[in-house]
């Protein structure tokens, strides 16, 4: 029974995986690069199990790609502040808990990345609405396919599949590899 359901769930997370496209991957990485190199701030968000990617995101674009005599990433994940997160929710609401830190934050040209199985999570919604609206860079890691977020960022991942856990394992394999490629490609760097 357990060798079926492992072998039924690998096989959606490599099936989410091959149909990752490449080439949306390199534009996305294109755009981390050009905010690594201008010293641009990188914002990253999520809810549950996607928090817990957008944390681990921002460390490792962080503390991963830290290469000696090289300048380093600039990259806050939005759901490490859990003091401010609960203040925000309690006065303003939970949908308010993102776009509230961004209007602190956020400058033209930052990047602002939300990481989100169904894509239709009000409180990241509007903080891309926003984001952009301030000349923010935005970039989805989506599932569902995409839901309402594919059609509002700059740029975006998307697979179709339904599952939380799958999505979020290639999320999560996503962000590894891009910042594997950063480490390598920023240790080669003149």
């Amino acid at each position: 029974m357990i060798k079926k359901f492992m072998d039924g769930y690998f096989k959606g997370v490599v099936e989410s995986l091959n149909e990752v496209c490449h080439e949306k991957v390199k534009k996305v990485s294109d755009i981390l690069h050009d905010a690594y190199q201008h010293k641009r701030y990188v914002f990253i968000m999520g809810n549950g199990g996607s928090a817990s990617t957008a944390s681990h995101f921002a460390c490792d674009l962080g503390k991963t790609t830290i290469t000696d005599g090289k300048p380093r990433f600039r990259v806050i994940s939005l759901n490490d502040n859990v003091p401010l997160m609960t203040a925000l929710s309690n006065d303003f609401g939970y949908d308010k808990v993102f776009i509230e830190q961004l209007i602190n934050l956020v400058n033209p040209g930052d990047i602002v990345i939300c990481i989100t199985g169904s894509g239709n999570s009000p409180n990241v919604l509007e903080a891309i609405r926003y984001a952009k609206g301030c000349g923010a860079v935005t970039i989805g890691l989506l599932g569902f396919g995409g839901g309402k977020l594919k059609d509002v960022v700059h740029e975006h991942i998307t697979i179709s599949n339904r599952n939380y856990g799958q999505i979020e394992d290639v999320h999560l394999i996503l962000c590894h590899a891009i910042t594997q490629y950063f480490k390598e490609k920023i240790a080669n760097s003149e």
